[in-house]
């Protein structure tokens, strides 16, 4: 009985088993078959398997070749920006650095010595297309100087000869050869110092005309070389101290050409009797007396005369004189001169008719 019911129960499945592969057997067989294609279908069938076999594997091939190429180029073209930006800092920081010479170039400056009326010495650069004008107001703006148009600057030439330094030309066109050196001056001496507006511009007058009285451009006697002396000793120096100025409290002072103890002694006579005169009166009291003398002012050049004899050619605000031996003998004055004009070495002055 177990037996039996052992190969029964397995006997089951397998029958069971059957029915489904019979069914599926069934499935199978009862599914529609399709039919071969006709001629022209399978005409058409190769021709596009054809058409596949030779399109779409190719078009693969060279899509990959074009991307792969694409992939070069595109790096060959970044490194190439690189090396162009490299190159481009490169040539960048270099202008940068070579533009400065290129761009602003520093002008070429020259050195100038100008000696003032004090004997002091004045340096300042210029460059060297400057015309006269522009040393002109380095040194006045030196010296705080505001009334300019009484003063210039002179240079010697190679002949030594003095000449004023034009202010509207270059100075190179006028300093040929030489350093560039100069003297502060007065160029125009006022005929009325008082009408001077700053204490400043007579004190440089006063220094002038000390000079010019020392060197004997401008001559004068015993007395008013002690007089112009003791009005510069109380500018300098203030009122007489007999506890402080010693015997030779002066010795430093040069009053004439010809310096002696004599004139020393009336200076120091003088001064005494200056006390309470301020520096500005005392330099007032100098111009007063200094502009009474015959040479005041006057600018003297050497020359000759139609005959050729030798006479002194003076040139002063009043209008020309005349010298021979240092004694005037004519005098040519602004107003009664036409005209004045020179061809070469000659120079000549026209005059008006009955003068």
């Amino acid at each position: 009985m177990t037996t039996e019911s052992g190969s029964d129960s397995e006997s089951k499945p397998d029958q069971e088993a059957e029915p489904q592969e019979e069914a599926g057997a069934q499935g199978r067989v009862g599914a529609p078959v399709p039919e071969p294609p006709n001629e022209e279908q399978q005409q058409a069938l190769e021709q596009f398997a054809a058409a596949a076999a030779h399109s779409t594997p190719v078009r693969r091939e060279v899509t990959d070749k074009e991307q792969e190429f694409a992939a070069r180029a595109a790096k060959q073209l970044e490194y190439q920006q690189l090396e162009d930006d490299k190159l481009s800092q490169k040539s960048s920081s270099s202008k940068l650095s070579r533009s400065p010479l290129k761009i602003v170039k520093k002008p070429k400056s020259m050195q100038c010595k100008v000696i003032l009326l004090d004997g002091s010495e004045y340096t300042c650069d210029v460059e060297k297309r400057s015309r006269g004008q522009v040393l002109f107001d380095k040194v006045c703006e030196h010296l705080n100087l505001l009334e300019k148009d009484y003063f210039g600057l002179t240079y010697r030439d190679a002949e030594n000869q003095k000449n004023w330094l034009d202010p509207a030309k270059e100075i190179k066109k006028q300093v040929r050869s030489g350093a560039w050196h100069f003297s502060f001056n007065v160029k125009f001496y006022p005929p009325d110092p008082a009408q001077l507006s700053e204490d400043i511009t007579r004190y440089y007058l006063c220094l002038q005309l000390r000079d010019d009285i020392v060197s004997g451009r401008l001559p004068c006697s015993f007395v008013t070389l002690a007089l112009l002396g003791s009005y510069t000793v109380q500018s300098e120096l203030g009122d007489y101290d007999p506890d402080e100025c010693g015997s030779d409290y002066i010795s430093e002072f040069r009053f004439a050409p010809n310096h002696t103890k004599e004139l020393e002694d009336k200076v120091i006579e003088l001064h005494k009797s200056h006390r309470g005169m301020t520096p500005a009166e005392a330099e007032m009291h100098f111009l007063e007396n200094a502009k009474k003398l015959s040479m005041y002012g006057v600018d003297l050049h050497h020359a000759k005369d139609s005959e050729g004899v030798e006479i002194m050619l003076g040139v002063c605000a009043s209008g020309l004189l005349i010298y021979r031996d240092r004694l005037r003998i004519n005098r040519f004055a602004w107003p009664k001169v036409l005209k004045i004009s020179y061809k070469r070495n000659n120079f000549y002055i026209k005059i008006r008719p009955g003068e």
